[in-house]
């Protein structure tokens, strides 16, 4: 299936209402302005901005960059249904009613998703649901999705090109079925967002998503920088010259582009907004009609984002996988504010090499992911990015 083939089969999508850019009526600014004053009071030391939940990591396909190892079985250690609404009550405590995105694997393959989403809305957390786009996002499932409270769902596609985004899936005929499951979708109310991983096989090509993304009505394009870590680690990573390129091209395409963009994975990505534009903030404090909007600060792994695994590990992210408790012995709320490990990735004192040293740790901070995946040390710097702090320039 060509891609002209597959486009007008949303042809309503550019009704939906585009996300805040740059652009704004002084109005707008003000507005704008105040919510943005209002996110940079979050104290990511009490809680999370976004919490992930692997509620399975069982999946129909192979993608060669899953972080997850994700396999067709389900794992009989997964929380069960009784464990999973302990764990969305106790998310609650947090009290900051954060983003909670139902992942996987393929969150579908669980026959409690839509009980579990109901009761997280209802407890006062904002979901999010990232669905594999398999003969299980049928309309049925997308209307169940809208009435469980889920607000936004996220399709992951790689190129706008069918066969190399099948070939990073595993599965022939995986374009056409993420299409399909995003007109469902929307057909349902329900926003969208497209999640792109980005590495040395199709960097070349992530500039001819832009029409499709602008076409389809997402409000956010979520672009992953991949990370070496489950089948991910056998891939080409972007060089730090190339990540550079590619950041400072969002962040050209953000001032006009019709939807929010997210670097994900490469918090420098704040360092050259600051660059750019004096005074810009350092997140980008989108607001959105579905309520999941973006703090003006930056989150990182372990500073206002938790992840939580099928069995119950909590995480710093999906990408550094370093456990700091389970669920089903602690807390989740104790974990992020008092383990050692999350404690520590929230000090930027702590970060080693050129991270410790840059003038932009406090807002950046490097992904702790990466650098750990290359170097095996959490606290290591970032080797994907190529600045030079003041300090250790000559």
């Amino acid at each position: 299936m060509d891609v002209a083939d597959a486009a007008p089969t949303l042809p309503c999508l550019m009704d939906q209402p585009a996300a805040s850019g740059s652009s704004l009526r002084p109005d707008a600014r003000a507005a704008r302005a105040e919510r943005d004053e209002r996110f940079r009071g979050l104290d990511f030391d009490a809680a999370p901005f976004t919490i992930a939940w692997e509620v399975t990591r069982s999946c129909a396909y192979a993608c060669l960059h899953c972080r997850a190892d994700a396999q067709p079985r389900r794992d009989p250690g997964e929380l069960s249904t009784e464990e999973g609404r302990r764990l969305i009550d106790q998310l609650a405590g947090f009290d900051t009613r954060p983003i909670l995105v139902l992942t996987g694997g393929d969150p579908l393959m669980r026959r409690d998703l839509f009980d579990l989403a109901m009761h997280a809305d209802r407890r006062g957390l904002r979901v999010a649901l990232t669905p594999t786009a398999t003969a299980l996002a049928t309309p049925g499932r997308m209307r169940a999705a809208r009435q469980a409270g889920i607000r936004r769902i996220a399709f992951s596609v790689d190129a706008a090109d069918a066969e190399v985004h099948d070939r990073f899936r595993g599965f022939a005929g995986s374009f056409a079925r993420t299409i399909d499951g995003m007109a469902r979708a929307h057909e349902e109310g329900l926003t969208l967002q497209v999640n792109t991983t980005v590495c040395g096989l199709n960097v070349d090509a992530i500039t001819d998503l832009v029409p499709f993304l602008a076409e389809w009505g997402v409000v956010q394009w979520s672009v992953f920088f991949l990370v070496p870590t489950g089948r991910g680690a056998t891939l080409p990573m972007l060089s730090p010259e190339e990540h550079e390129r590619v950041l400072s091209w969002l962040h050209e395409l953000s001032l006009k582009a019709p939807f929010d963009i997210k670097a994900t994975a490469a918090p420098q990505y704040r360092r050259i907004v600051l660059q750019r534009q004096a005074g810009a903030p350092a997140g980008a404090g989108f607001a959105f009609a579905d309520g999941l909007d973006r703090p003006a600060k930056g989150a990182n792994d372990g500073r206002g984002f938790m992840f939580i695994s099928h069995t119950g590990e909590v995480m710093p992210s999906g990408f550094l996988p370093l456990s700091a408790g389970n669920v089903r012995r602690r807390d989740p709320v104790d974990i992020y504010r008092n383990a050692p490990l999350f404690r520590e990735l929230r000090d930027p004192t702590a970060l080693k090499g050129k991270c410790g040293a840059c003038e932009f740790r406090e807002i950046c901070g490097g992904s702790r992911a990466r650098a750990y995946g290359v170097t095996g040390d959490h606290l290591a710097a970032d080797p994907s990015c190529p600045y030079l702090p003041a300090s250790t320039r000559n």
